[in-house]
């Protein structure tokens, strides 16, 4: 792990997000996910305003790179961005995935749903989301 570090593999994966190439962003997201696990590259992650990008790709068409990004924002949880992860737009967000046909998708956002967020969270969620189908426009991802 520490030559991944060396070599700054986190802010290649980071710089991929932002590419307008599907593939690239699906493989950086991956590859986010995957480094997101170790203590020092999820705080590498952090300080390079990983939450904000990780965040757009919930957005994504493919589902892979939503799988993704999803399971990377569980793995950026720490006590100090809990806050910035509970935000409504993401927990509107994963509430709608929460009703997706994908069971993939439906149940890895009900998993964050219950992990990352307070019950109260997710009560203040749905209630502003009454009467809305969508979450700020943030459409569910193909298969």
């Amino acid at each position: 792990m520490e030559y991944l570090r060396e070599l700054q593999v986190a802010d290649l994966f980071l710089d991929m997000l932002t590419e307008d190439n599907e593939n690239f962003v699906e493989f950086g997201m991956g590859g986010l996910c995957n480094l997101s696990m170790d203590p020092e590259c999820r705080d590498i992650i952090l300080q390079s305003d990983g939450i904000s990008l990780v965040t757009s790709c919930l957005s994504n068409r493919r589902e892979e790179t939503v799988l993704s990004a999803i399971t990377t924002l569980m793995n950026l949880a720490t006590p100090t961005t809990r806050s910035q992860l509970s935000e409504p737009g993401i927990l509107q967000c994963m509430l709608r995935f929460s009703l997706a046909e994908s069971p993939r998708l439906r149940n890895l956002a009900a998993v964050f749903l219950q992990d990352c967020c307070s019950e109260e969270q997710v009560r203040q969620a749905q209630q502003q989301m009454q009467g809305h189908q969508t979450a700020i426009g943030i459409p569910l991802p193909k298969e």
